[in-house]
C-alpha cells in the first residue's frame, strides 16, 4: 500500500488536492483538519490510506499519523465509511474526536452529518477500549491555526463532500449573513455542516 505520497500541490481545496509525484498527479481526499496545516504549502509529505472498493480506489491524506489513525478506526465501525469518516474528522479536531469518544459525549456527534445518534454509541462503543489502549487520556483541546480563504473554497470543499450545490449556497449565505465577524474557511465549513444536518 502506499505510506505516504511527498510533492508538489498543484490545485488545492478544503476538501481534496491533487499532488503530483513523479509525473503523476494523485487526487488525494483530505479533511478541514488536513487542509489547515497545509493550506499555504506547495510542496508536501502527506500521509495516506487507500480505500480500495470493486469500481475504485480512493486515496485519503492526513497531516499527521493522529489523524490517520482516528480515520482507520473510525471506518472500522459499522455504518461509517471514510466519507462519513472524513466529515466527523472535518467537523472536529482530531483531539475532540479523541476526548468525545474516550468521555463518551455522543452528543458531540450530533451535529455530524451521516451521523445519528445510534452510530454516536456504537462509535463510542466500537474505540473506547481501543483508543484508552493507545494512550488512554482525554486529550487537551486545541484549535486550528487561522485561515484566510473564504466563501469559494468553502463551496467547492462542501459540494465535493457531497453536498447539493444550492443548499451550501444557501447555507453559507445565512452564516455569513449571520456572523459576519466569520474570518476563516474552516469555521465557514463547520458552521455550514452544523447547518446542512440540522
Amino acid at each position: 500500500m502506499i505510506a505516504y505520497l511527498k510533492g508538489e500541490i498543484t490545485f488545492k481545496n478544503p476538501a481534496f488536492i491533487i499532488l503530483e509525484t513523479g509525473g503523476v498527479g494523485y487526487q488525494v481526499f483530505i479533511s478541514l483538519y488536513t487542509y489547515s496545516r497545509i493550506e499555504k504549502l506547495e510542496q508536501v509529505k502527506i500521509l495516506t490510506h487507500v480505500h480500495i472498493k470493486e469500481d475504485s480506489h480512493t486515496l485519503y491524506g492526513f497531516a499527521d499519523e493522529n489523524e490517520r489513525s482516528l480515520f482507520r478506526h473510525l471506518i472500522s465501525v459499522t455504518g461509517i465509511g471514510p466519507s462519513t469518516a472524513q466529515i466527523v474528522l472535518s467537523s472536529m479536531q482530531p483531539d475532540e474526536v479523541r476526548a468525545a469518544i474516550l468521555g463518551e459525549q455522543d452528543d458531540a456527534f450530533r451535529n455530524v452529518r451521516g451521523i445519528g445518534p445510534k452510530t454516536a454509541k456504537r462509535i463510542i462503543l466500537d474505540l473506547k477500549d481501543k483508543l484508552s489502549k493507545e494512550g488512554g487520556e482525554i486529550p487537551s483541546i486545541t484549535l486550528a491555526p487561522a485561515n484566510n480563504t473564504m466563501r469559494e473554497e468553502a463551496l467547492s470543499g462542501l459540494v465535493a463532500l457531497g453536498f447539493n450545490r444550492i443548499l451550501v449556497q444557501k447555507a453559507l449565505n445565512k452564516i455569513l449573513k449571520e456572523q459576519p465577524a466569520i474570518s476563516n474557511v474552516e469555521a465557514l465549513i463547520k458552521q455550514a455542516l452544523r447547518e446542512l444536518s440540522s
